[in-house]
C-alpha cells in the first residue's frame, strides 16, 4: 500500500470537469460529468456515448516519491506522401462515425451506417477503387453510429459489432458475405458487452478481436475472440487501459496489432502492441498528441500503420503518422484532407493505397474519399 496520501489536481478543460489522482502510482480520473444536453456538446464522440475526456497538455503525476509523466515530444519527420481527393460519379451521404473495412471476397470496400448529423443511419456502400455503390438488402443490420467491423480471414466473413442508436448501446453481432452481398445476424451463447467505441481488429492469426468499448458507464478492458459462430473471451497475461474510440490497426507483415489513444479513466496517451498472445505498452520516443476516433489502417505501400485525423481535446486534427514498428513518425504530407473525426479508413487493394471517407470536423459531416500516396 501506498504510504502516502494521493496527491489531486483539478483540471478544467471545455465542457468536462475531473480530478486526475495517484494512488501508489497508478493515475486515475475522477470525472464530474457534465449534465449540457448531449446535442450542445462540442465533440460528437460525446453525443453518441456522453463520454468524458481529459486534457491535451501534459500531465505530470507524483506518488510514493514517483513521477509518471504522459504526452507527446516533437515528432520524428518520416517519409512525403501527399492526399488526393477521388472524385466518384456517387458517393455515399456525408456521415461520421461510420463503420469500414475492406473485404478480400469482394475485393471491395464496405462502409455500414455512421451519423448524419440527424439521423443514425443503417445503410450499406461498397467502393470498388472507382465509384460507391449503395447495397440494398435485407434484413439489415439496425441504424448505429460508432460500431466496428474487421475481415475474417478464417471465415472470409466481415464481421459488425456493437454501436449507439441514440438511445441504447449495442451488442449484437452481423456477418457481411463478399459472395453473396448479404448481411446476416447472429445468435450467440456468448458476448461482449453492448458497447460503443470498440477496437475491432483482425489478429496475427487471422481471427476478428475485440477489445474495450463504453457501456455508459464504464470503459471496458475485456478481450473477446471471434471464432466463426460465437464469442470467445480471451485471457491475455497484459492488457491495454480500459478505453474506447482508440486507433487500432494491424501489420500483416510484422505481425503486429497497434492501439494507440482513444478516451478512457486511466491516461490513454499511449502506445500498445499485440502478438497474437499478449500485449506490450510500448514505450515510444515520439508519438501523437492525445487523441480519439482517429483512422488506423495498414499500408503495405509503407509497410506501416497509418494513423489520421482525430478528435483532441475537442478539436478536430488533420495530421498524418505512420508507425513502421517501434515509433511513431509524422508523415510530410503536401495535401491533406481537413481535420476530421470518426473517419472511416481502409486499404483498398483495388486502388492499392489506403482511403479515407467521411467523419466530422466541428460537428459537420463529411462525404468526401481521400487516397494516400506515398
Amino acid at each position: 500500500m501506498c504510504g502516502l496520501q494521493a496527491a489531486s489536481l483539478t483540471i478544467r478543460v471545455h465542457l468536462c470537469r475531473f480530478v486526475v489522482r495517484t494512488t501508489c502510482g497508478i493515475p486515475l480520473f475522477t470525472r464530474g460529468i457534465d449534465t449540457t444536453p448531449v446535442e450542445h456538446f462540442k465533440s460528437r464522440s460525446m453525443k453518441l456515448a456522453e463520454i468524458r475526456y481529459f486534457s491535451r497538455a501534459l500531465g505530470i503525476l507524483i506518488c510514493c516519491c514517483s513521477t509518471i509523466a504522459f504526452g507527446s515530444t516533437a515528432p520524428v519527420v518520416g517519409p512525403r506522401a501527399f492526399w488526393v481527393e477521388l472524385s466518384p460519379a456517387t458517393s455515399p451521404p456525408a456521415r461520421s462515425y461510420l463503420a469500414m473495412t475492406y473485404d478480400a471476397v469482394s475485393r471491395k470496400v464496405i462502409v455500414f451506417g455512421g451519423y448524419d448529423g440527424t439521423t443514425y443511419l443503417n445503410d450499406t456502400w461498397t467502393f470498388d477503387g472507382i465509384s460507391w455503390t449503395q447495397v440494398f438488402v435485407s434484413p439489415s443490420p439496425p441504424v448505429r453510429a460508432n460500431a466496428q467491423m474487421a475481415y475474417d480471414s478464417v471465415t472470409h466473413k466481415v464481421v459488425l459489432f456493437a454501436g449507439y442508436n441514440g438511445t441504447n448501446y449495442l451488442g449484437d453481432t452481423w456477418l457481411w458475405d463478399g459472395t453473396t452481398s448479404r448481411w446476416t445476424p447472429v445468435r450467440t451463447v456468448h458476448r461482449p458487452r453492448a458497447v460503443t467505441g470498440p477496437m475491432l481488429f483482425p489478429d496475427p492469426n487471422g481471427r476478428v478481436d475485440l477489445f474495450g468499448g463504453f457501456d455508459g458507464r464504464f470503459y471496458q478492458l475485456t478481450m473477446w475472440q471471434w471464432n466463426g459462430s460465437d464469442w470467445i473471451q480471451l485471457f491475455p497475461p497484459m492488457v491495454p487501459y480500459a478505453r474506447s474510440s482508440a486507433a487500432v490497426a494491424t501489420n500483416y507483415f510484422t505481425h503486429q496489432v497497434v492501439l494507440f489513444g482513444g478516451l478512457a479513466d486511466v491516461n490513454p496517451i499511449n502506445t500498445w502492441t499485440y502478438d497474437g498472445k499478449t500485449w506490450t505498452l510500448q514505450s515510444a520516443p515520439t508519438q501523437p498528441d492525445w487523441m480519439y476516433a482517429g483512422s488506423a489502417a495498414f499500408d503495405p505501400n509503407l509497410n506501416a500503420i497509418v494513423l489520421f485525423g482525430g478528435g483532441s481535446g475537442g478539436v478536430d486534427q488533420n495530421t498524418t503518422w505512420e508507425w513502421p514498428r517501434f515509433n511513431w513518425r509524422q508523415l510530410l504530407t503536401t495535401q491533406s484532407p481537413p481535420p476530421r473525426e470518426g473517419a472511416g479508413i481502409a486499404y483498398d487493394a483495388a486502388l492499392g493505397h489506403v482511403i479515407i471517407f467521411g467523419g466530422q470536423d466541428s460537428d459537420a459531416p463529411l462525404g468526401d474519399t481521400w487516397e494516400l500516396i506515398p
